[in-house]
């Protein structure tokens, strides 16, 4: 599998756990000219809108998923849901998550409010 393969297949798997854990999924793959947005959920316990970055591998030979996010990267996230509220008129409380899914292991970590 490439590197764009293990991607789909991980936010895929990333919607499946949401869908399952009290998670309602209202956009994949937002985008926008200040980045993209893997996944935008309201978490249906918090009523919040929840944007979540998820970071897929093999296995964890090669580091967490979480470490290859950098301050790049989380300027871009912000942007992006800062877009996404503006154009959908939406006044929220929100946070920021980071889905880690490792593919050949079978696991998925899950953490919350990352920013």
């Amino acid at each position: 599998m490439n590197k764009r393969q293990i991607g789909i297949i991980g936010e895929d798997i990333a919607c499946n756990y949401l869908s399952k854990n009290s998670y309602k999924i209202m956009e994949r793959n937002f985008n926008c000219n200040q980045g993209e947005i893997d996944i935008i959920v309201r978490d249906i316990n918090t009523n919040e809108v929840v944007f979540i970055e998820v970071k897929s591998r093999n296995n964890k030979k090669f580091g967490r998923g979480i470490d290859s996010i950098n301050k790049r990267k989380i300027i871009h996230i912000i942007n992006s849901a800062k877009y996404y509220l503006y154009v959908n008129r939406l006044d929220i409380n929100i946070r920021f998550d980071v889905i880690e899914v490792y593919i050949k292991d079978k696991k998925i970590n899950h953490i919350k409010q990352i920013i």
